[in-house]
């Protein structure tokens, strides 16, 4: 009689053990993107915005990127033309080096004669033209920065709402029920979040980026009053 109930309780267990691992099997066999779909509606336009926000990362890089250098060279270059009296030449480096210091230093090559509060003015207006270029989107960063996050909120806060529907209508309150839709509609929560945190990290490096370049400007501006601003107030 021992034996058969030894027996009997190894079978329970077995067959325990065995269901415990072909439900472990099961859900380790959900693929990602399985995974991700069940996060409702709200992941269409939250994958939108992903894909958006993308483009206008690597749009604004490459902008940002070619115009925001700054070449030690050019301004020694710049000198030398000056000195030797030679605006044509001077203009045409700032020209072939094709970046916003470039343009700002042409502008102020261009009104050389003038006095030099008008010059510095005419530089500085040239300068916030081109921040102005470089910080175009920046703010559709931001906003979308505001959105994503939003969006994956509202997804799952219907998803809870429809739970709790369906739970007075059936008046099934097991944690299964609860825990298996709940789940799903975290995932948009979650999407919205990761698509928020690029935006707001590409949103603050770039103007970071900017700043520094700002920065730069003012100093290579500086640097060109000085050159025009010699001790014999000449520029040959």
């Amino acid at each position: 009689m021992n034996l058969f109930f030894l027996q009997v309780q190894n079978d329970s267990i077995a067959q325990a053990t065995g269901a415990v691992i072909e439900n472990t099997v099961a859900v380790k066999e959900i693929s990602v993107l399985e995974f991700v779909t069940k996060g409702g509606f709200f992941l269409i336009p939250i994958a939108l915005l992903l894909f958006y926000t993308l483009f206008i990362i690597i749009e604004r890089w490459l902008y940002i990127h070619k115009r925001s250098k700054i070449d030690p060279n050019l301004t020694r270059d710049v000198r030398e033309a000056l000195n030797s009296g030679e605006l044509q030449r001077a203009v045409a480096i700032t020209e072939r080096n094709n970046t916003a210091s470039g343009y700002v230093l042409r502008e102020g090559i261009l009104t050389i004669g003038r006095p030099i509060a008008e010059i510095e003015s005419n530089m500085e207006r040239a300068a916030n033209i081109e921040v102005g270029e470089m910080e175009k989107k920046l703010g559709q960063l931001g906003l979308i920065a505001g959105i994503a996050p939003t969006l994956g909120f509202i997804g799952t806060i219907s998803g809870v709402i429809k739970i709790f529907y369906s739970i007075s209508q059936t008046e099934d309150i097991s944690i299964g029920n609860i825990s298996g839709g709940l789940y799903e509609k975290m995932i948009s929560s979650g999407a919205g979040l990761v698509v928020g945190i690029i935006a707001y990290a590409a949103y603050h490096l770039f103007n970071g980026k900017i700043d520094g370049f700002v920065l730069s400007i003012q100093k290579q501006v500086l640097e060109f009053v000085n050159i025009i601003q010699r001790p014999n107030g000449k520029t040959k």
